[in-house]
Order: structure tokens, then C-alpha cells, then sequence
């Protein structure tokens, strides 16, 4: 299975600029056949999927692709609101095209564009399954906050790929992980993941108003895989770093021990929720891995990937 390169790089016009799509394996035999699409959470182009990709079956055809202002993308004339990037993944397959039923591999913040995406008039029934890598439940920062303000303070300065074992556990050859991190640290990636960042928060409240939750289950009885990360091992991480540096009040370490201390049972609440999308769901969770589960253990997405594909073929 190839890796997001040049060689299999093709730049979709989507009417306002061009995002940069990745093919991985052979054509698909009919337009009936399943293929695989990967969303990448905030701040992260397609390089974060490479470990699964490479995984998935010779047969298969997926894809990813870097959103607007990664990589090879474009960047947008408009905000990176969730609406907003899922209308232009809307545009992207269409006018790819692509005609075949999806499976949606989305992690992190995926869990809100899917959701996003899925809210489009349309688009629901282009979705064959979901396969979800901890990703965020609409309610999550209400739940779970990632950007606590004392979790923020113990953290600063600390390299967070160290800090949560990613630099030392991940499955990436040296040379993808070299380019994975060379990719993060040019100005181009770093002014589009803030302004993802931005559009955060808010992401999550626009997404609460359209009320899908009344609606549930959106996606009837396709099949939606669920992987929970462990926020305890990486929070534990970063926590460790943090406070060898010196960061951060008693106060509020004390209070980031009680983030810790929960954060686990609470996500794992988030987790559940996500199975209300179809009356056919599994949940598992990565027992050696924090949130970034598709780095350090690519096997089990490849395992959620197949799960889909096994359950449609009993359905057919």
C-alpha cells in the first residue's frame, strides 16, 4: 500500500482551489464496492495515516487527503469552521469523482466533521460505515476538555509527541516520521492549524444546534467501529514533563491529577455515545495507546476497517 507521496498525489479543483487527494491500492471492480476514506483531526495533514494505510488489504481502494492549507492542499478562501470543511469534502467527491459507497475512517476532531458531513442533504447516504479513532463526541467539551486552562498551563514547553511516548512508540519507518514532523514544523501547516484551532470551540456548539441527537440512529443499521485512546496515559505524560520543568501552580497540579484521575471513565462515556449512530456498532479500546491511535497502534484501525467491511458482506 503506497504512502501519501507524489506518486499518487492528484489535485481536485473543488471550485474555489484545489485539495490534494491520495489513491492507495487498485480501482475498485464496480461502483458497488466500498472504498476507504481517512479524516485527519485538527492540526494534521494525511501523513498520520500512513501506518494503516499500508495495513489495509492489496485489494482495497482508500484515500486520504490534506484539507485546505496542508501539505499539498490549497489553502481556503473561507474559514476552517466544521460546515465549512465538510462542504468542501462534499465538493472533494464529487468532483474526484468519487461514486462509491464510503467507509469513513475519521480521528479526533473527524468526529464532529463527519457529524457535519453527515447533516449535509445528500451525503448520509453515501456513508457505508464509520470507523471512529477516539474521536470527539459532539458533547466532548463538556465532558473532556483538551484546551483545560490548567492542563494548558502544566503542559507548556513540553514536546507532547515525547511527552505521551508517540516519538518512541509510533509504527512509522523513520523516514515517514521524519516527514510527518518536518510537515508539522513548517510555517504553512503551523498558520493552518491555528486557524483550525480557532474554529474549535465553536465547532462543537454549531454542531449541538442542529440537533442530530434527536435524530439519532442517523446512520440506521450501518455498521460504526468505535476505538477509544487512553487521555490517562497521554495526560500522565504530559503531566510528568510538565512538572519537571517546573510548570505550573500546587493548585493546579493537584487539579490536573483529578483531570487525570477521571479522564479515562469519561472518555469512555464519549466512546459510547458514538454508538447511538447506527443500531450495528463495537466499541473497543487501544490498551497501549493515548489518543493517537492510528500512529501507535495502525493495526487496530485496520482491524475497525474490516469489522465494516465484514459486517456489510453479511448484510449484502
Amino acid at each position: 500500500m503506497t504512502s501519501s507521496t507524489s506518486s499518487n498525489l492528484t489535485l481536485v479543483n473543488i471550485g474555489t482551489h484545489s485539495l490534494a487527494l491520495y489513491t492507495h491500492g487498485p480501482e475498485p471492480r464496480s461502483y458497488s464496492e466500498p472504498v476507504i476514506l481517512f479524516i485527519s483531526g485538527i492540526g494534521c495533514s494525511s501523513l498520520n495515516w500512513t501506518g494503516v494505510t499500508r495495513l489495509l488489504s492489496p485489494t482495497l481502494r482508500s484515500y486520504t487527503y490534506d484539507r485546505s492549507g496542508y501539505r499539498n492542499s490549497e489553502p481556503s478562501p473561507h474559514a476552517p469552521t466544521g460546515e465549512n470543511i465538510a462542504l468542501e469534502l462534499t465538493h472533494l467527491i464529487k468532483n474526484t469523482p468519487i461514486p462509491n459507497p464510503l467507509i469513513i475512517v475519521g480521528h479526533s476532531w473527524a468526529g464532529v466533521l463527519i457529524n457535519e458531513f453527515i447533516a449535509i442533504p445528500g451525503d448520509v447516504q453515501r456513508v457505508a460505515g464509520l470507523v471512529l479513532v477516539d474521536a470527539n463526541h459532539e458533547t466532548a467539551l463538556q465532558v473532556l476538555d483538551p484546551n483545560d486552562a490548567s492542563l494548558e498551563a502544566i503542559s507548556e514547553g513540553v514536546d507532547h509527541y515525547s511527552a505521551k511516548g508517540i516519538a518512541a512508540e509510533h509504527k512509522l519507518t523513520k523516514e515517514e516520521w521524519e516527514a510527518y514532523v518536518r510537515d508539522e514544523a513548517t510555517e504553512k501547516h503551523k498558520l493552518q492549524g491555528q486557524a483550525e484551532d480557532d474554529e474549535y470551540v465553536s465547532s462543537f456548539s454549531n454542531l449541538l444546534k442542529k440537533g442530530l441527537a434527536n435524530r439519532q440512529p442517523l446512520l440506521g443499521d450501518k455498521p460504526v467501529y468505535v476505538i477509544g485512546g487512553s487521555r490517562k496515559r497521554d495526560w500522565s505524560g504530559v503531566y510528568r514533563a510538565g512538572v519537571e520543568k517546573g510548570n505550573g501552580t500546587e493548585e493546579q497540579r493537584a487539579y490536573v491529577r483529578e483531570l487525570i484521575a477521571t479522564a479515562d471513565e469519561k472518555s469512555a462515556g464519549l466512546m459510547r455515545e458514538h454508538l447511538k449512530l447506527s443500531t450495528k456498532g463495537e466499541l473497543i479500546f487501544a490498551d497501549k495507546s493515548g489518543h493517537f491511535v492510528q500512529l501507535t497502534q495502525p493495526e487496530i484501525v485496520a482491524d475497525g476497517v474490516n469489522w465494516v467491511l465484514d459486517e456489510l458482506q453479511k448484510s449484502s
